[in-house]
């Protein structure tokens, strides 16, 4: 089975979506966790932040192209990474340029340097670690395969060389009920080549964590007999490395089988069976008042329903949202361009007190690096003035941190998963106030 990079951005959508003083407490707690290597025992009291980790550029040691870039001459990222943050060596030289003549360059993550400058940032401002997106549909094309296979071990090196964490996290988007067990196997190669060994590799409830995520969403064709097939499976072969605590991407309304969930009650059982579940949030509300109704709807009956099951909870954040250049490159129906505003932080920070203040203990951080949904949290490009005018077909544009009206450093969504990790180690729940001052 060959997924072209067509295919691929297609699933993705189907898939898709007091300053002063608080400020200096932040710092002060901020530089605590940049004194100790992570805590690898334990989920709880973590934000742990999704990296897709598939972009990548031709001449970087893969077959893979412009994957994730670009479609052909069109570029399918909404966010762009601000090239000046990382050395030369690192950028993938492209043809696009700004309006003042200067290049726009980009990376790739089959550099072991460029993922080892990503870590680094991770360390400087007090984040936990990464789940390490692993796509179902790549275990059946070596070349996307060996994309995945590259990353995973640069993300490895990265986390041990920083004192972060990581797992694995394996995306079921595209899989049918018959291909299903793939994941199992390849889930039994990594284990055999010491995955789980790496001192950087998250446990949780005593065992290496292993999440899946799509089980349980409406219309996509995983039955909930297979996907308990598939969590014996990854349990039987983990029992000789240790054993396996398995984590579930699921639907935001997993719970009442209703919107994006599916409404097959068996699906409850599969629910029951995992050590954590995390539901999908992206793009389910739009702005504070979304949030807060999210919170009142979701978070806290879920919250409660959890602790009766004795499974984990982990909420899921997300900065804003913007899909319209794959949507674009692949012919789809028109979005708007920063279709979910991040407001200058306000949004994001409102999901992190909604979800602290009902009770959560943990939290997942979508993503650090999805600069095809406009969801990333690393640094990015600060500015219009920096987006690409030229080298790039009409009617492409970019979101820049700007976007809202607010002039932001490249780290601003850095420093605010930062402050969001420092609120989970305490254990407190913040203020609804931005932490940190807008500049």
């Amino acid at each position: 089975m060959n997924f072209s990079i067509r295919k691929r951005l297609w699933l993705l959508a189907l898939a898709t979506v007091g300053c002063i003083a608080i400020a200096s407490g932040l710092a002060h707690a901020q530089d605590t966790l940049r004194a100790a290597s992570v805590d690898r025992s334990t989920l709880t009291g973590k934000l742990i932040m999704g990296y897709q980790g598939w972009f990548n550029c031709p001449g970087d040691g893969t077959t893979v192209g412009w994957w994730h870039w670009f479609t052909g001459s069109d570029p399918t990222v909404d966010n762009l990474p601000n090239a000046a943050d990382y050395p030369a060596a690192q950028r993938c030289v492209t043809t696009m340029l700004d309006a003042g003549g200067n290049p726009v360059d980009l990376f790739s993550d089959a550099n072991p340097a460029t993922v080892e400058t990503q870590f680094a940032w991770m360390q400087q401002y007090g984040l936990d670690g990464v789940a390490l997106q692993r796509f179902a549909v790549d275990l059946f094309d070596p070349a996307t395969l060996q994309a995945r296979n590259i990353v995973l071990a640069n993300v490895r090196k990265a986390a041990e060389d920083n004192g972060r964490v990581f797992f694995v996290m394996y995306d079921l988007t595209g899989l049918t009920s018959a291909n299903l067990l793939s994941v199992a196997q390849d889930w039994k190669k990594l284990e055999q080549g010491g995955v789980t060994s790496s001192p950087a590799y998250l446990h949780h409830r005593g065992h290496p964590l292993l999440a899946l995520w799509g089980l349980g969403f409406a219309g996509r064709p995983l039955t909930p007999a297979k996907a308990i097939g598939l969590l014996e499976a990854l349990k039987k072969t983990s029992k000789k490395y240790g054993g396996v605590t398995l984590m579930g991407g699921v639907p935001s309304y997993w719970r009442t089988g209703r919107l994006d969930a599916s409404s097959d009650p068996k699906w409850q059982e599969v629910y029951r069976k995992l050590g954590v579940l995390s539901p999908w949030s992206v793009g389910r509300f739009t702005d504070e008042a979304g949030a807060d109704g999210y919170r009142t709807i979701v978070l806290e009956p879920d919250l409660a329903a959890t602790r009766r099951m004795h499974v984990d909870y982990m909420p899921v954040l997300f900065p804003g949202y913007s899909f319209a250049n794959t949507n674009r490159a692949l012919g789809q129906p028109a979005t708007p361009s920063n279709q979910i505003p991040r407001d200058c932080g306000r949004f994001y920070w409102r999901q992190v007190y909604d979800a602290l203040g009902a009770g959560a203990t943990m939290l997942y951080g979508a993503m650090f690096d999805e600069v095809n949904e406009g969801t990333a949290m690393f640094k990015m490009l600060p500015d219009a003035a920096g987006a690409p005018v030229t080298g790039i077909p009409p009617g492409y544009s970019f979101v820049s941190l700007d976007a809202d009206g607010c002039p932001l450093p490249s780290d601003w969504y850095l420093s605010l998963a930062g402050a969001a990790t420092a609120a989970v180690h305490s254990g407190t729940p913040p203020s609804p106030n931005l932490p940190l001052p807008i500049p």
